[in-house]
């Protein structure tokens, strides 16, 4: 797949003025994807699916995901409805980043479920059914799962493309269902460096394999942390230096270490870091990979 490039605003609700400018920013100046955490519990974030139907509406080109969206505060049926409803008013700009469940405290706070790993991953693996079946626009569906639940609702509406289903986690069990039903992995460079990929990979790949997939069909998505400036830091788990430390980083990363996708988390001056990230560190990696 063609490598794509994007940055990880905070939902704070004191800097949506500036988060909507850094939008149109990079929206302008050629990155490909937007990708926003969602953490509805926390008092200081507004609702990721909210805002990103308002970035939307005010960009032309550039993708927007959730990344990821918290499944047990989203009931599987009704984030499929509201996927399709951005896709179609973005005209297919949208793509589902989908997490089983962390910050359990958090979450049961809130009124949400507490689930044991095993239950998470059983009801990710039936949301993943649950937002496919409503994306077919057919009527009278049914789905008898352990978590959630079908009876005879009519799905609808298709989203404008095919939104792809990228799913954050890296248990086995986990890794082994994103090859199998998923359209994407979404793992975090400050959690998993590169050098701890390789396993990861395999397993998603054993996965997609054993249900008769082709690994290539699964992107790769790097959350990536860094900054981009005069000062070189050879730390493995972020990315800090100049435009030529970020470019080979990058390009190392996606050759040796399978990632097609790099999503930024800027420190510091966020608007100078998106321009440079998007300026002098996309357009030569893409030209080195081409």
């Amino acid at each position: 797949m063609a490598v794509e490039f994007g940055f990880f605003p905070s939902p704070n609700a004191a800097d949506l003025d500036a988060i909507t400018r850094r939008v149109k920013m990079a929206d302008n100046l050629g990155l490909d994807l937007v990708g926003i955490q969602d953490h509805p519990y926390q008092a200081r974030f507004v609702d990721t699916m909210a805002l990103i139907a308002g970035l939307a509406a005010q960009t032309e080109r550039i993708r927007f995901f959730p990344d990821v969206t918290s499944l047990p505060l989203r009931p599987p049926a009704v984030l499929a409805n509201q996927a399709a409803t951005i896709d179609l008013m973005s005209g297919g700009r949208f793509e589902l980043g989908l997490g089983a469940g962390s910050f359990w405290d958090a979450i049961a706070a809130i009124g949400g479920p507490r689930r044991t790993p095993g239950e998470a991953l059983a009801a990710l693996r039936e949301a993943i059914d649950v937002i496919r079946l409503m994306w077919s626009a057919e009527r009278g569906l049914r789905y008898l799962g352990e978590h959630y639940q079908l009876e005879g609702v009519h799905g609808g509406p298709a989203p404008a493309h095919d939104i792809g289903i990228w799913i954050g986690g890296a248990g086995p069990r986990m890794l082994r269902l994103i090859g199998e039903r998923a359209d994407g992995w979404v793992p975090s460079m400050p959690y998993l460096p590169p050098s701890k990929l390789a396993e990861l990979h395999r397993r998603i790949d054993e996965g997609a394999e054993a249900a008769g997939r082709h690994p290539s069909e699964i992107r790769r998505i790097y959350n990536v942390v860094g900054v981009i400036g005069d000062v070189t830091d050879d730390a493995e788990n972020s990315i800090v230096g100049p435009p030529s430390v970020w470019v080979d980083r990058i390009t190392e990363i996606a050759t040796n270490h399978g990632m097609d996708g790099f999503i930024m988390w800027a420190d510091g001056d966020e608007d100078e870091q998106i321009e440079r990230f998007a300026t002098e560190v996309a357009p030569v990696v893409r030209e080195r990979l081409n």
